[in-house]
């Protein structure tokens, strides 16, 4: 499969980047969910949630790409997130065209890839982090995975305890293989909705999407932001009415007042950039291993409506 533009991202969940607009394709055709029969990924994934729910409270979902600063300071910074109350952790790969991403996420990842990080990194990350308890799963576009070959990516995934995979940029009607594999291994397959996705659009992608469905909470590149988009409620309310699946609201996430305010409707609360700015901006491996375990303790607290 060709790697896809930043309006192509968009397109995958039906909506359009301020660049353009694509059209919807059919429902027609496209192939079966995998199954989410008892597994040690898919349950792990499964259990976060469930253990959020019975709390009465959203999961926090922190991101790290692998390989930043070193592949060993981001296995440290995971579990550390762990350790200070993220429930889920994704594991980005890094990529040479990260379209979809803001200026943070690409320097880290341009970082990681000048200090040589590599699938195997990425998969190792896996193994450590998901050592932690925690479910793992691995953010990816999808070139790199078509590249590696989607049978062994997704079990090579298992093998390290992984527990699924998000592709912001594999439109459901061409993931046929992907969900195949991701059934064979008992993988979480898990795709995007945005603000603008017409309604039989959000139903396909609710279809198809296992462990949770990421919502995007505002249309254009990762970043934090000043205050949590408008669509956000109103998307997740909309893809709710297709699926049980639980709903987690990513894009633009940065305090635990924010997080409070999205864990009021969302299933899931993602954090990305801002746990990347904190390793930027930290002078050594430790400084930046102890800043996003207090950002994580801080947005712990957000999800649980304590937030200082």
């Amino acid at each position: 499969m060709t790697h896809t533009n930043a309006a192509g991202v968009a397109a995958v969940a039906g909506g359009s980047w301020p660049s353009g607009e694509r059209g919807c394709p059919p429902a027609s055709g496209v192939p079966a969910g995998a199954s989410t029969d008892a597994a040690t990924g898919t349950a792990k994934l499964a259990g976060a949630f469930a253990t959020a729910r019975a709390q009465s409270r959203a999961a926090l979902i922190g991101y790290l790409p692998a390989g930043f600063p070193t592949v060993t300071a981001a296995i440290g910074s995971a579990r550390a997130m762990v350790a200070s109350g993220a429930d889920v952790i994704e594991i980005g790969l890094p990529y040479t065209d990260p379209l979809m991403d803001g200026p943070v996420i690409q320097e880290a990842v341009h970082r990681a890839l000048l200090g040589g990080a590599a699938v195997a990194d990425v998969l190792r990350t896996v193994e450590a982090v998901a050592a932690s308890g925690a479910p793992v799963l691995v953010m990816t576009y999808w070139n790199p995975v078509d590249h590696y070959g989607v049978d062994a990516f997704a079990r090579d995934l298992a093998s390290a305890g992984g527990s699924g995979l998000i592709t912001p940029d594999l439109p459901p009607e061409e993931a046929a293989e992907w969900l195949e594999a991701a059934g064979k291994y008992e993988l979480d397959p898990v795709f995007l909705v945005a603000p603008s996705s017409p309604e039989d659009r959000i139903k396909l992608i609710s279809s198809v999407s296992r462990g949770f469905v990421y919502a995007a909470s505002v249309m254009g590149i990762t970043g934090a932001r000043a205050s949590v988009s408008d669509a956000a409620s109103w998307l997740v309310a909309r893809v709710k009415k297709h699926t049980q699946t639980p709903v987690a609201v990513g894009l633009g996430v940065s305090t635990a007042a924010q997080a409070e305010q999205v864990a009021q409707f969302a299933d899931g609360v993602i954090v990305g950039s801002a746990f990347v700015k904190r390793l930027l901006e930290a002078p050594d491996e430790a400084a930046g291993r102890a800043s996003v375990a207090e950002l994580a303790a801080q947005l712990a607290a957000g999800v649980r409506g304590s937030a200082s």
